[in-house]
């Protein structure tokens, strides 16, 4: 099992007890924090990560530090042991991202990447998001980036599909045509 995958069903199952236990959004805040926190103190990620230190360790270590943190949801608390114990503890910035990507689904958020030779203003990115948003029926938040190679048009790429409207694009096409 990739880790993709072991951190979408641990994800998945985590949304469906915090719906019906907890607070959603307060466990997301808590997996961020947690996230945040291993990412500041690059030392405590490196035990909690190792394979060189016990599980039983690893979750004496957790323990500790949630009982210090205090205040979380008892979800939360327990995700966390949990991972402790089946040394899985480096999944949870993974765990956080596929967490945040199934809310946004069950909040009908679409997130959409927009490249283009050249910067788009606001005008132009609310103007898609809203083209975008009534086709879709969903709410559409759009990241653009900047990409002077694609010579003229845009690319867009909606989930995993993308959406090649560029003219780097379509002269490789013609090129490709012209080959053959």
């Amino acid at each position: 099992m990739t880790e993709r995958t072991a951190a979408t069903r641990y994800a998945q199952s985590l949304i469906e007890v915090s719906q019906v236990d907890g607070d959603i959004d307060r466990v997301e805040q808590e997996l961020g924090a947690i996230v945040a926190l291993l990412e500041k103190h690059p030392l405590l990620s490196r035990a909690l990560f190792s394979p060189a230190i016990s599980s039983i360790r690893k979750r004496a270590i957790v323990s500790t530090l949630l009982t210090r943190i205090g205040n979380l949801s008892e979800i939360f608390e327990r995700l966390v042991l949990m991972l402790a114990e089946r040394d899985r503890l480096s999944l949870l910035p993974l765990i956080l991202e596929v967490y945040k990507e199934r809310l946004e689904e069950k909040r009908g958020v679409l997130r959409v990447r927009v490249t283009t030779t050249t910067p788009l203003n606001t005008e132009r990115i609310r103007a898609f998001e809203g083209a975008l948003g009534a086709v879709t029926g969903r709410q559409i938040i759009v990241k653009t980036e900047v990409d002077a190679e694609l010579v003229g048009g845009m690319v867009a790429q909606i989930g995993s599909r993308v959406y090649d409207g560029s003219l780097a694009s379509h002269l490789n096409r013609l090129r490709e045509q012209f080959v053959h």
